[in-house]
């Protein structure tokens, strides 16, 4: 628990095997100021995983459920819906790439009235090699696509971030893919919700990253991405040319 906030910590997972351990563990070790836990539950959704992943998850104390259709948002999706009652969500990748400590710094906005903060992996804090040169360009174009559309200042779509629960059920997520994180970003913006960006660490994965490991998932991240991002944009064009139609007549 957080300054009385439960934290149900989302993480994704398919074939992390070599680091899911790593992740449960770094996260139940975290404590709060009275020296319980940090986070109130621990729900990996394994998104057919052909390892051990899921195996491993639930034997270091994770609650395990199963989404067998491919992709980020499904599993995600999932595994909110399976989600305890809660205030707020925290998403955390299973590939053990953060600094468990940065944790605190995330929820840290909360008590100052945020809707949604965003771990945004700055270079100083990323070690050399955590995100491909794809993912560094697919990432720039897509945080200038929204400053262009929406005039916000996002610098990442970081995919270490949390969430107030009630914050996140007005979002209506739908997206099953890549493009989860930058729908949740986008679909803030324009429900006028708080979002701030928090500084974290960003370390080098082990094993190979679905996204940055292969020609296939760095296209498929791209056209995710700066598809919904448009999409998105569109939805909100046409609701307004109706709305002002509406009105007119």
């Amino acid at each position: 628990m957080y300054s009385g906030n439960q934290v149900s910590t989302i993480v994704p997972a398919r074939n992390e095997g070599l680091n899911i351990e790593c992740v449960v563990r770094g996260l139940r070790r975290l404590r709060n100021e009275t020296g319980d836990s940090l986070i109130d539950e621990i729900i990996v959704c394994d998104n057919g995983s052909t390892d051990d992943t899921a195996a491993i998850a639930n034997r270091c104390g994770a609650k395990v459920i199963y989404q067998r259709k491919p992709g980020y948002g499904a599993a995600c999706l999932s595994a909110v819906s399976a989600a305890s009652v809660c205030d707020i969500y925290l998403f955390v990748d299973g590939d053990d790439s953060i600094d468990y400590d940065d944790v605190f710094n995330l929820l840290a906005p909360f008590n100052n009235g945020a809707d949604l903060v965003i771990g945004t992996r700055k270079p100083h804090l990323r070690e050399q090699g955590a995100m491909s040169i794809p993912q560094l360009f697919g990432n720039a174009i897509a945080v200038r696509m929204i400053k262009l559309l929406w005039n916000e200042d996002v610098t990442d779509l970081g995919p270490f971030r949390a969430i107030r629960a009630p914050a996140y059920h007005r979002l209506s997520m739908q997206d099953h893919a890549f493009g989860w994180t930058v729908e949740m970003q986008v679909k803030a913006i324009q429900l006028g919700l708080t979002v701030n960006e928090v500084a974290v660490s960003c370390k080098r994965r082990r094993g190979v990253s679905k996204i940055g490991g292969s020609i296939t998932g760095v296209l498929g991240a791209a056209r995710g991405i700066l598809g919904t991002i448009f999409a998105l944009w569109l939805h909100e064009k046409f609701a307004r040319f109706v709305t002002k139609n509406e009105t007119s007549g």
